[in-house]
């Protein structure tokens, strides 16, 4: 870790030859690294909490506190291997040579430094320094990814570009699933009371259902994703001009006036979207399909655990909730007439409009006006 941090080049230099196995990485580094954060993060907010001190804080209850410590960590794991898979699918676009042992180190190693400054989390007060020093790891990943995956020198910034914007829209992912299962934990802290139903296949923790049988579905389905993308058998993603297929020409008297479509990833392990951008008097939304591939079984988890979450301002409100066995996130701000709304289609494709409107409802009849059948039937 010392000589990754102070001589980066050659420390990138005497890894590239290193044998290594992905259980050994995990093992041996990622799982001991990615805990630093999480543990001080937890340790920080139960002593000092969350929040503006000599303004607001809040400290969690313990047992919340540690179940969304737990699924973060979790999380954080996975996101290291999704990030490896799409290093190694870029690769070819830049002039580099698809290798998923070296994809998983260059992934590994490079988040060193965040996972180091993650001890600053300790103090939330201090946590801004952490998130300042976790920026090295982006120069970690530009020297690491022209040795380790054999690219041009001169497409470095390029292949390190490319891969840190699928990287930000794969953590993206991953911090909504995070956020909506630790706003259902933290409902917990405030139950009067818990209990598991008669047969075992239903949790009620204050006033909201977790159905059990769901979880360990979801957490199977993960689980199941993650050893056929390994194993280079993942179900793969859908095709941009498909998803493009789904945005109409016009929504509630909003005219398209740009298309457009991103995919990154291989094997089902990354992410493919299209979206649209809508105008009308002036206001405008965008309209987005995503395939969210491996990350599918997160949302299932999301979904059993009948997510909801309500918060309040003199301005608008967010608020998220599961209906028909969809999670559905919407957010709206009156004096600014802008918001978001999206739903989860068959654990594994969002529809969101996001953007400026009249009215929510504008939003509503965006993301309505997509065939979310067809989606569900894609899912299958």
């Amino acid at each position: 870790m010392k000589r990754l941090l102070l001589s980066p080049s050659a420390e990138w230099e005497r890894i590239d030859p290193e044998p290594a196995t992905i259980k050994g990485l995990y093992v041996g580094y990622v799982c001991i690294l990615a805990a630093i954060p999480a543990v001080a993060g937890l340790v920080g907010s139960l002593v000092f909490g969350n929040g503006i001190p000599g303004l607001a804080v809040i400290k969690p209850a313990l047992i919340p506190a540690i179940i969304g410590t737990v699924v973060a960590y979790g999380l954080s794991l996975l996101s290291v291997f999704l990030l490896a898979l799409i290093i190694d699918a870029l690769a070819p676009s830049f002039d580099g040579q698809k290798n998923r042992i070296q994809a998983f180190k260059v992934a590994a190693y490079s988040n060193t430094a965040g996972w180091l400054a993650g001890i600053f989390s300790i103090l939330p007060a201090l946590g801004i320094i952490g998130g300042l020093l976790s920026l090295y790891g982006l120069y970690l990943l530009y020297t690491g990814l022209p040795r380790l995956m054999k690219s041009s020198k001169e497409k470095s910034l390029g292949y390190t570009a490319v891969t840190v914007i699928c990287a930000i829209a794969l953590f993206f992912a991953v911090a909504v699933v995070t956020s909506t299962i630790a706003g259902m934990v933290a409902l917990g802290s405030y139950a009067a009371s818990s209990k598991v139903s008669g047969d075992g296949g239903s949790l009620t923790v204050g006033g909201n259902t977790v159905d059990l049988g769901k979880m360990q579905a979801a957490s199977k389905q993960l689980e199941a994703a993650a050893a056929s993308a390994e194993a280079g058998k993942g179900k793969p993603l859908t095709s941009t001009d498909v998803l493009k297929g789904f945005l109409p020409a016009s929504s509630g008297g909003f005219a398209r006036t740009t298309l457009e479509a991103h995919s990154a990833g291989a094997d089902g392990a990354g992410m493919a979207s299209a979206q649209g951008d809508y105008e009308k008097d002036g206001r405008r939304f965008s309209l987005a399909v995503t395939d969210l591939g491996a990350l599918a079984g997160l949302t299932a988890m999301a979904s059993a655990m009948n997510a909801q979450t309500s918060t309040e301002t003199a301005t608008g409100y967010e608020k998220t909730n599961t209906t028909g066995g969809r999670l559905v996130s919407e957010k709206w701000d009156r004096e600014a007439k802008s918001g978001s709304y999206s739903i989860v289609v068959g654990n594994r494709f969002t529809i969101e409009a996001n953007g400026e409107a009249d009215s929510v409802d504008d939003l509503k009849k965006a993301v309505a006006s997509v065939d979310a059948g067809r989606l569900e039937g894609l899912a299958k």
